[in-house]
């Protein structure tokens, strides 16, 4: 029996799958801004962009290494690990700042997830700048594509929590709401 959004005290979502948090307040509230703003505008989504893109972008050059066994791509693949590593570092520290002090993030699986998912996602990519730093072109294949990979996935996924942060649950918004609301 599938049941419309009507006869489940949820969101104006039908059928939302359970591991989906969901909340009526949240939905219908002004949204808790961020606590990392430059004049009520947050830092936090314009500063991921950059590592997310190059992180992405190394990946792609690594394939094309892989393809071409050009070094110019391997180069190319180590210096946007480096700043991916680097605007990753800056992008962290504006959204742990967020997840410290807005409560509402704190009680969502989805904080949780995109958290852990970006810190691991950090880790690797510094696993993968120490394995290359020596001879860049060396560790592309087949630990440094590997990684790279799996780096480009866990921000996939990461992402995808944070737009349930901003979207579903109205984090890091521009509202009025008060961020120790839950």
């Amino acid at each position: 029996m599938i049941m419309e959004t009507k006869d489940r005290r949820t969101s104006p979502y039908p059928n939302i799958p359970n591991f989906l948090e969901t909340d009526d307040r949240e939905f219908r509230d002004a949204g808790v801004p961020s606590t990392v703003s430059v004049v009520g505008h947050p830092i936090h989504p314009i500063i991921v962009q950059f590592p997310i893109a190059f992180l992405v972008g190394a990946l792609l050059a690594d394939i094309i290494f892989w393809f071409t066994n050009d070094i110019f791509w391997a180069r190319g693949s180590f210096y946007l690990i480096i700043g991916g590593f680097f605007a990753g570092i800056l992008a962290a520290i504006t959204g742990m700042l967020d997840f410290l002090r807005i409560g509402r993030t704190r009680i969502r699986t989805a904080g949780w997830a995109h958290m852990v998912l970006n810190i691991s996602a950090l880790l690797l990519t510094l696993i993968n700048l120490v394995l290359r730093w020596n001879s860049p072109v060396a560790a592309v294949l087949p630990w440094g594509l590997g990684i790279s990979l799996v780096v480009a996935t866990l921000l996939g996924v990461s992402g995808w929590y944070g737009g349930e942060l901003v979207y579903r649950h109205k984090i890091s918004v521009i509202g009025n709401g008060n961020p120790e609301q839950l």
